[in-house]
């Protein structure tokens, strides 16, 4: 088997669509059809279940797919490895936490790619958790995370402070009033929902409403209009407030400050690209 068919192989898998794997891989759809099928007689077995719903794994496709993911991530590390030492070019795959993408990464990768245009700059938004796994799954080359984390194999660097607070309607009643509403949050996985329940349970809130949004911007828009409260980083709602009809309330100090650690696999070799993140000037 060659790496271009597991790279294809593995971009169905995930996708679980051959349009979609060719869109991701600037393939035509015909071309990625044509290597699953020379991939399956190549193996003599079939790899995928077609149907309506799209491409499903076939258990020795699943097992397939645990290998095609070791031996891609290994043949990544030995590029990065032979790189590490060379002008910055190549993949760097980033993650964070939707807030700190939206507030804080735009000006910081325009800034480094302007350094470094030879640098392919992806980013993947997402939950800590889900970030986390990328990292160690070596999906991604390093992450923003709310932290800290005790896990081994991760290394963390602070990155960015910040100050939880509550987002309301501008011009609402009083911060007791306000947590009386739903409370609004990303359904792709809340950082803050523990902590969303303290406050509440503090509050006296004893049946708390909680309404999952799929995105940071369709939360705002809920607040704006009214349907409830949220409980974001300030950056968000500064960086907003004057767009959209929303106020920020300070929390109480328990509740307020949280930290963003930069994440990355303590035994995968930094790349040349990753390493230029890291340097002080590519952190401002």
């Amino acid at each position: 088997m060659e790496s271009g068919d597991l790279r294809i192989f593995r971009a169905v898998a995930e996708e679980g669509s051959i349009t979609r794997a060719a869109q991701r891989l600037q393939y035509v759809p015909s071309n990625v059809t044509g290597r699953i099928r020379q991939l399956e007689d190549r193996l003599q077995t079939a790899l995928f279940i077609r149907s309506n719903r799209g491409m499903e794994l076939t258990p020795a496709g699943e097992r397939l797919l645990g290998y095609s993911r070791q031996i891609l991530n290994l043949l990544d590390e030995a590029e990065k490895s032979v790189q590490a030492e060379d002008t910055p070019r190549g993949p760097l795959r980033i993650g964070a936490i939707e807030s700190t993408a939206a507030a804080y990464l735009p000006g910081r990768l325009a800034d480094y790619y302007a350094r470094h245009p030879e640098v392919s700059l992806s980013l993947t938004t997402g939950n800590s958790s889900v970030l986390m796994q990328q990292v160690l799954d070596r999906e991604l080359d390093g992450a923003f995370v709310y932290g800290p984390l005790t896990h081994p194999l991760l290394k963390q660097i602070p990155s960015y402070n910040e100050e939880l607070v509550l987002v309301s309607e501008a011009g609402a009643a009083s911060q007791q009033e306000q947590l009386q509403k739903p409370m609004l949050i990303l359904s792709t996985g809340c950082t803050h929902r523990s902590r969303v329940e303290r406050l509440l349970a503090e509050a006296g809130v004893q049946h708390p409403r909680i309404i999952e949004f799929g995105s940071l911007e369709a939360v705002l828009g809920g607040v704006a209009s009214g349907l409830g409260v949220a409980l974001l980083p300030r950056s968000n709602a500064v960086s907003l407030s004057n767009e959209k009809n929303i106020a920020a309330m300070t929390l109480p100090e328990s509740y307020r400050e949280v930290v963003v650690y930069f994440i990355y696999h303590r035994d995968v070799p930094l790349s040349s690209a990753l390493r230029a993140f890291l340097e002080p000037e590519n952190q401002k």
